[in-house]
């Protein structure tokens, strides 16, 4: 029996949920090596959930050290079909206020040092990502804002960058000309790996300040970030138990089916160890090792 039903991801200034009871922490170890730290699981408006902090708690894991790939296995191994994930972010475009929240549809990457892929080491597949977030599970928390008194605006694209240093004014202003509206540096390799994990995923993108192109943001103290950062921590919270209240109980979308035309690999090319570290992921799609995979040489063999 699952664990937990929907997966709640915290960033930057939300490393607990408020509202949790019947909670408890469970450690895991994944085929990827250690998530960020240990899930919290509890219920949450009478809906099994598991709380991950991304940084870890006190905050002490940079963007490029996530281990994006345990985190999101770790989810998959608690039982989780749905993920929330909060990210704070600054924003591109006049409109997109500090303590607004946007609920993006695309993601753009630039990224140059994360690993995005379960796949590899002896086995391919091709997961279609034309629409990176799961669109059902979006909507509800684009009407949890609204219940929540929260201005939450549904659809914009998420530049993802790679760090831990912000943007140059140059690269700024290269997005906005791009249309982007907003910018963090973790959640794409998060969609890209809970859409393999045939995982539901939608980002709650919280705008702390505008980016530097904007002509005020010098002009920004540490003190008034961390007053958002805060503000925006205590409006999440809200925001995602009226969204766990009103997600449905089953899902009508694709996104439990990521990857049933998506694995390239000849099914008897996969090898025994391939096998072995994706089951969770891949096992019903090309059953169980052959016999003579079983065998310790079979499984020499197949490594």
């Amino acid at each position: 029996m699952a664990q937990a039903e929907i997966g709640i991801i915290g960033g930057s200034g939300l490393y607990a949920m408020k509202g949790l009871t019947e909670t408890r922490e469970v450690a895991l170890e994944t085929p990827f090596g250690k998530p960020s730290d240990a899930y919290v699981l509890g219920t949450l408006a009478g809906r099994r959930v598991a709380f991950l902090a991304r940084h870890g708690r006190g905050h002490r894991l940079l963007p490029t050290e996530l281990n994006f790939r345990a985190n999101i296995h770790g989810l998959k191994q608690l039982g989780v079909e749905r993920i929330l994930s909060i990210s704070a972010v600054g924003s591109l475009k006049q409109e997109h206020k500090p303590t607004e929240f946007l609920i993006p549809d695309q993601f753009l990457d630039r990224t140059k040092q994360r690993v995005s892929t379960f796949f590899g080491d002896g086995i391919v597949a091709h997961v279609g990502f034309g629409d990176p977030v799961c669109m059902d599970v979006a909507r509800v928390v684009a009407e949890g804002c609204k219940r929540a008194g929260v201005v939450g605006k549904l659809g914009g694209t998420y530049v993802c960058m790679e760090g831990p240093q912000f943007s140059t004014k140059a690269e700024s202003n290269l997005y906005r000309s791009w249309g982007m509206d907003v910018i963090g540096m973790t959640n794409l390799q998060e969609a890209k790996l809970a859409r393999e994990a045939e995982i539901c995923y939608a980002t709650v993108a919280m705008v702390t300040d505008y980016d530097c192109w904007h002509a005020g943001h010098d002009a920004v103290t540490v003190e008034q970030i961390i007053a958002v950062l805060n503000q925006n921590a205590e409006n999440a919270c809200n925001v995602v138990r009226e969204a766990v209240a009103a997600m449905p109980r089953e899902r009508t979308c694709k996104c439990g089916a990521a990857l049933a035309t998506a694995i390239i690999t000849a099914r008897e090319a996969i090898p025994a160890s391939a096998r072995e570290r994706l089951k969770l992921i891949i096992g019903k799609y090309v059953g169980e090792p052959a016999a003579d995979e079983q065998t310790p040489e079979g499984r020499k063999a197949g490594a």
